[in-house]
C-alpha cells in the first residue's frame, strides 16, 4: 500500500523504482498510486513532470515513465521484440542512444511475438569492424501488443489450425472451436488468441469472424486492416457530432468574423481520384517584382472542439489511410469529403496563411487569418501541367477539354504559380533541400479489386509546384509558433548519424564516388547531381535514403533535415492528419489574442494555457508518428498483396529488376514493373562459394568471379510464391557485366556448403 504521508515525488519515485512496477502511461501509473480523480490527478501531473525536469524519470516506449537509462541495470535492456521465421529475433531498446540491437537466439524469447514489450538480459558482448554486437535473452514479457491475428483455416493431422499471415506469428495456431464451426479448410479468419506460444507448447485461439475465401473482392483488404489493427466503423456519438457539427453552422455569423476571399480567384490542385480537398491556392503580383502568396486551408478545428468524441476519434486514428480503390479517413465523410472540403464555387471555412515574397522568392513577410473563400476551379495535377504547358488540348476526367473551357484569370493564376514554385525550388535547393529519384508506380485495378498492371506514378511538375507551397505556408506556420513561444508538434527530422554516415560513404567509395569526412546536405547534394542518368544512380539514392532517419512528430526543437528547415510542422493537411489540427488550435488561439491586443501584437505576450503542454504534445507526437508508420505498412503490406496474387499466375516469367540488398542469407531485387522486393538465396544463385559484404553491398563468387552489387539491373524469373508469407522467390537469368553488358545463365543449385567466414552480420 503506499504511504499517503509520503511527499507526492517520492511516492511516485519509490513506485517507479520498485521491482513490481511495469511501465505505465502518466494516466495509468496516477490509477495504480490511486491519484487519477479530477482533485489530484494535477498535482501528481505537476509532480510527475518536476521529476521529468530533474532526470529522475522519463519517458519510454509509447509514452510510458520508466526510470532513465543510467538507473537501469547495465545488463539489462527494455524495448521491442521482432521475432524472425527462422527461429530468432532482436530485441529494438526503447532508448536507442543506450544499446545496439538485442540479438535474441533461437529458444531464448520467452514466447514473445513481434511487437511485444519485453526485458532482456545481455549475455554476451563482442565487437565487430568496430561496432558492439549483442546477444541476449528474452526475461519477461512486460506487454502484448498483439491479440488478433489474420490467417487461412486449415486441418492438420486431425486438428484445426490457422496458419497466421505475415512475419509476426509464424507457427500455426490451434483453433478447436473450428471443428463447431461451418467453415471449409481453405477459409480467411480472424482469430483471437488465448494462450500465447510458449516453450512446447503451441498458441491457441478462437475464432472471431470469418472473412471469406482467398482471391474473394475486399478479402485481403479486410485481412490488413485487421492484421495492422486499424480502425473501421466510426462511433455512433461521433457520428452524430459530426453530422450535429454540420447542421449547426451559421454562415452568415462566420462570414461576419472572417475575411471574405469568394471573389479572389483561388483553385485547388490534386489527384484524379481525391475525394477530399484541404488546401487551395492563391497567388497576387506586387510592387518592386513582390508577390504574396496566398495558401487557404480547410479549418477544420472550427467543427472538431477540443475534447469532445469527434476530436477523441480523430486523435486514436491519427490520420487517413490510403489503400488503392479505398480510405480509412481520421474524420467521419460529412466533414472529409464534405463540408471542410474545399469543393469548387462552394463557400467554404478556412485557415489561411499570406506569404509576402521578395523576387528571389525569399520570404519576408507573413500573415494569417480566418476566411471564407470559394474555388473558382477544381484542377488536376496532369490537367494544370498541361495549362501551364500552352497545350491545346486539356486532360480530362470527363473527356478532352480546350484551353478556352477556362477562365482567363485560372489560366493566368497558373502561369503565375509556375513562375513562382519554380523560384522557390532554386532557393529550397540552393540552401540545401534534398530530393531523392526513386521510382513510383500506380497500381491498375480491375471492377474486382484485382491488380492487372502498373503505370509509372505521374511526375508532371505541379506535384512539385504544390509541394513548393505547402512547405512554405509549414513553415511559415512554424516560424510564428516558435516566436510566440508555445510548444507546438513539429515535423522533425534529424540529420544522419556518424554511423550512418560512415557507412554511407563506404558504399559510395565502393560505388566509385567520394564525400568529404564532414558530409553535409551540399556534399550528399553534388553526389546526386552527379549520379543523375547513371546506372549507379538508382544505387545512390537508395543509399541516401537508408542512412536517413525517419520524420516524427514532437514538440523537439530539431529542424528538418531533408528540406534544410529549420522550422517546420505540419499545417496543410487537417482532414486526414491529428498534428495539423493541433497546429490550427494554436493558431486559433493567436489569431483570437492577435485581434484583442491589436496593432501592438508582437510585443504583446499571447497566453496559450489553455492548449496542450510539452509533456502532452510528446505523448501525441509518439502516437500519431505510430499511427502514421501503422498506416503506411498496412499500405505497403496490401499493394505487396495483390501483386503477388497477380504473380501467383505468372511463375516462370522473366522480369527486369534492379538488386536493392545484400545480406548473409541472399540477395534483395526489386522488379521494375511492379517495385516489388523478391529474394534470391544463394544457394540458387550459380555453382559457387560466395563473399559478401553487406557494408558496400557487394557479393562475389569465389570460383567464377562473378559479383553483383546494389543498383546491378538483372533479370530474373518467377519461382515460387508465398502468398501467405508475403515472400516472392526469384532466381536470375540474366547477370550484370563489368561495363554495362550482361552474362546469361541459367540458375543451378549450389553443391557446396556456403562458407562460414562470411562477412557482414545477420540482421534483421
Amino acid at each position: 500500500m503506499p504511504n499517503m504521508n509520503q511527499p507526492l515525488a517520492q511516492r511516485i519515485l519509490e513506485h517507479v523504482k520498485g521491482g513490481r512496477y511495469r511501465p505505465q502511461r502518466p494516466r495509468k501509473l496516477a490509477k495504480e498510486l490511486a491519484l487519477a480523480d479530477e482533485e489530484q490527478y494535477p498535482a501528481f501531473r505537476e509532480s510527475l513532470k518536476e521529476l521529468m525536469h530533474q532526470g529522475r524519470v522519463a519517458i519510454g516506449a509509447g509514452g510510458s515513465v520508466v526510470l532513465p537509462a543510467s538507473h537501469e541495470r547495465r545488463d539489462t535492456i527494455v524495448g521491442t521484440y521482432r521475432h524472425n521465421r527462422k527461429g530468432f529475433g532482436f530485441v529494438i531498446p526503447r532508448d536507442p542512444e543506450g544499446h545496439e540491437d538485442l540479438y535474441i537466439s533461437e529458444g531464448e524469447n520467452a514466447g514473445a511475438i513481434t511487437g511485444d514489450v519485453v526485458s532482456a538480459q545481455i549475455v554476451s558482448r563482442s565487437n565487430r569492424g568496430g561496432k558492439q554486437l549483442l546477444t541476449g535473452r528474452v526475461m519477461e514479457i512486460i506487454e502484448r501488443t498483439q491479440k488478433r491475428f489474420v490467417g487461412t483455416l486449415l486441418k492438420q493431422g486431425g486438428r484445426w489450425v490457422v496458419m497466421p499471415d505475415g512475419n509476426t506469428l509464424t507457427d500455426p495456431i490451434e483453433v478447436p472451436d473450428a471443428s463447431s464451426r461451418n467453415v471449409r479448410p481453405g477459409t480467411k479468419v480472424v482469430v483471437e488468441l488465448t494462450v500465447y506460444p510458449e516453450r512446447g507448447q503451441s498458441a491457441q485461439g478462437v475464432i472471431t469472424e470469418v472473412l471469406g475465401r482467398e482471391g474473394d473482392r475486399d478479402v485481403d483488404l479486410k485481412s490488413v486492416i485487421i492484421q495492422h489493427n486499424l480502425p473501421q466503423v466510426f462511433p455512433d456519438e461521433v457520428l452524430t457530432q459530426a453530422r450535429a457539427a454540420v447542421d449547426e453552422v451559421n454562415w452568415d455569423a462566420e462570414r461576419s468574423g472572417r475575411v471574405d476571399l469568394t471573389q479572389e480567384t483561388i483553385v485547388t490542385i490534386d489527384p484524379d481520384d481525391a475525394k477530399d480537398y484541404d488546401d487551395a491556392i492563391s497567388l497576387n503580383r506586387l510592387d518592386d517584382g513582390q508577390w504574396e502568396l496566398g495558401v487557404h486551408i480547410a479549418d477544420v478545428a472550427r467543427f472538431v472542439p477540443v475534447g469532445s468524441p469527434l476530436d477523441g476519434e480523430a486523435e486514436l486514428r491519427g490520420n487517413s489511410a490510403y489503400f488503392p480503390g479505398f480510405v480509412i479517413p481520421m474524420l467521419p465523410e460529412i466533414l472529409s469529403n464534405g463540408i471542410c472540403s474545399l469543393q469548387e464555387g462552394v463557400p467554404r471555412l478556412c485557415k489561411s496563411a499570406w506569404i509576402t515574397l521578395d523576387a528571389d522568392a525569399e520570404v519576408i513577410g507573413t500573415r494569417f487569418a480566418n476566411t471564407v473563400i470559394k474555388s473558382a476551379k477544381r484542377l488536376r495535377y496532369r490537367e494544370a501541367q498541361a495549362l501551364i504547358d500552352g497545350a491545346a488540348r486539356i486532360p480530362h476526367p470527363d473527356g478532352e477539354k480546350n484551353r478556352h473551357d477556362y477562365p482567363s484569370e485560372v489560366l493566368k493564376l497558373l502561369e503565375d504559380m509556375n513562375t513562382l514554385a519554380k523560384r522557390i525550388q532554386k532557393r529550397r535547393l540552393k540552401a540545401g533541400q534534398l530530393v531523392l529519384e526513386l521510382p513510383v508506380v500506380q497500381l491498375v485495378l480491375d471492377q474486382d479489386g484485382k491488380v492487372i498492371d502498373a503505370v509509372p506514378e505521374d511526375t508532371s511538375f505541379t506535384h512539385t509546384l504544390i509541394e513548393m507551397f505547402m512547405v512554405e505556408a509549414n513553415e511559415a506556420v512554424a516560424r510564428l509558433l516558435d516566436h510566440v513561444h508555445v510548444p507546438f508538434l513539429r515535423r522533425v527530422h534529424p540529420g544522419p548519424g556518424d554511423q550512418e554516415n560512415t557507412r554511407l560513404q563506404e558504399f559510395i567509395a565502393a560505388a566509385g564516388y567520394k564525400l568529404p569526412k564532414k558530409m553535409d546536405r551540399k556534399a550528399i547534394q553534388t553526389l546526386l547531381d552527379t549520379v543523375r542518368g547513371q546506372p549507379q544512380s538508382y544505387a545512390i539514392n537508395l543509399a541516401i535514403l537508408k542512412s536517413l532517419t525517419r520524420a516524427e512528430y514532437s514538440p523537439q526543437e530539431v529542424g528538418h533535415y531533408a528540406l534544410a528547415s529549420e522550422y517546420y510542422c505540419h499545417f496543410t493537411s487537417p482532414i486526414r492528419r491529428y498534428a495539423d489540427l493541433t497546429i490550427h488550435r494554436l493558431l486559433q488561439t493567436y489569431l483570437e489574442q492577435q485581434q484583442e491586443h491589436g496593432r501592438g501584437h508582437r510585443k504583446a505576450k499571447f497566453d496559450f494555457s489553455d492548449q496542450p503542454d510539452y509533456q502532452k504534445l510528446v505523448e501525441v507526437g509518439r502516437h500519431i508518428s505510430f499511427t502514421e508508420r501503422r498506416a503506411e505498412g498496412a499500405e505497403r503490406e496490401l499493394r505487396q498483396v495483390k501483386v503477388l496474387t497477380l504473380l501467383q499466375n505468372r511463375l516462370g516469367e522473366v522480369f527486369s529488376g534492379v538488386i536493392t540488398g545484400i545480406t548473409n542469407f541472399g540477395v534483395f531485387i526489386q522488379l521494375h514493373q511492379w517495385l516489388i522486393e523478391g529474394l534470391i538465396r544463394y544457394e540458387h544463385l550459380a555453382d559457387d562459394w560466395w563473399d559478401v559484404n553487406e557494408r558496400t553491398g557487394e557479393v562475389r563468387g569465389q570460383r567464377t568471379g562473378l559479383a553483383l552489387r546494389i543498383g546491378d539491373v538483372v533479370k530474373v524469373v518467377v519461382a515460387k510464391v508465398d502468398l501467405p508469407r508475403r515472400e516472392l522467390d526469384l532466381r536470375i537469368t540474366q547477370w550484370p557485366g563489368a561495363r554495362g553488358g550482361s552474362k546469361k545463365m541459367q540458375p543451378r543449385e549450389m553443391k557446396k556448403k556456403p562458407p562460414s567466414h562470411r562477412r557482414g552480420k545477420h540482421r534483421r
